[in-house]
């Protein structure tokens, strides 16, 4: 019996979901159209910039589209349904769908998203994940509906949170974890296995709200604990920042500091003891490992020491 190859059309934007397209594409699935943001501008240099997902698709040599958006947009919408595709992979695209493009896949419409359902809906699920403390996170495949990540499950596989993780890291780890899966869902469909449905649990339910630059500002009256678990969700962006020298000075990796501080040290100020560079919050104290003070790159807190004046404490016990 010969096996119907089926088309599909891939939306997707950020490096997040680029694993998801090369591998559907090596599967040897159609893909008939790539969805992609528009171009933007970024950077120190307010430059044009090409998504991810459309510089991939370039490489590959696959057809993109860039609308501004879908909603009560005919020419989107005709030119997505004109395809004819079988199947609709979504990956952090960030537009939402119409209904109209909903129902011309007959409900063949699956996310890859980056958290285990029903546990982080929404746009920042693997921050708000790391931020929380939560001991670990994952992969659910799901369908979409027409409510934020609200659809039945597929498949899930389960990430363990470490407490040097971050979400550069683990996005990378997820979105290969994703690809992976959904490639494995392709091929099932492509066969004619049964995808078996598992309604989510709508009391088990919390969202994971976009990332406010605001949120990054660190604030002294957070515990050491909580405080770095911030500092990993928000690496590599926002990156959680303090004002030094009237600049701000992001912390890239920091650790909590359990040795005894005597001294009374003015809250929010950075201070040496012996070769730590430490931040006294109001209920502890944090090494700072890596920083990046404002214009600068990244550096390791002993080379940001030799060229700023930092108040430095002689002994733990004065």
């Amino acid at each position: 019996m010969s096996i119907k190859k089926i088309s599909i059309i891939f939306a997707g934007t950020p490096e997040f979901a680029v694993p998801a397209l090369e591998k559907i594409n090596l599967a040897g699935f159609e893909i008939k159209l790539v969805l992609t943001q528009p171009d933007r501008k970024s950077g120190r240099g307010m430059n044009i910039k090409k998504s991810p997902v459309k510089q991939k698709s370039i490489e590959l040599d696959i057809p993109f589209y860039q609308p501004e958006d879908l909603r009560n947009n005919k020419e989107a919408i005709n030119k997505i349904t004109s395809k004819k595709a079988d199947i609709l992979i979504v990956v952090a695209y960030g537009l939402i769908i119409p209904d109209e493009i909903l129902n011309a896949f007959n409900g063949h419409i699956y996310n890859i998203h980056a958290s285990l359902l029903p546990r982080w809906r929404g746009a920042a699920p693997i921050h708000r994940a790391i931020e929380a403390g939560d001991k670990e996170t994952g992969i659910t495949i799901m369908k979409i509906v027409n409510k934020l990540d609200a659809g039945p499950m597929i498949m899930k596989e389960k990430v363990s949170i470490s407490g040097e993780d971050t979400t550069d890291f683990l996005s990378k780890k997820l979105s290969d974890i994703g690809a992976s899966l959904i490639t494995t869902l392709l091929n099932n469909i492509e066969r004619g296995k049964v995808i078996k449905l598992e309604k989510q649990d709508e009391e088990d339910v919390t969202y994971a709200k976009k990332i406010n630059k605001l949120e990054a500002i660190a604030d002294f009256n957070n515990s050491p604990k909580v405080l770095c678990q911030k500092i990993r969700a928000f690496n590599p962006f926002p990156m959680v920042n303090i004002n030094f020298e009237g600049k701000n000075l992001k912390i890239v990796k920091a650790k909590i500091y359990n040795k005894e501080i005597k001294k009374n040290l003015a809250i929010g100020r950075l201070f040496l003891q012996g070769e730590d560079l430490l931040l006294k919050l109001t209920s502890g104290v944090l090494t700072l490992e890596e920083v990046r003070l404002e214009g600068k790159k990244t550096m390791i807190a002993s080379d940001f020491v030799k060229g700023h004046q930092v108040m430095k404490i002689n002994s733990s016990k004065q």
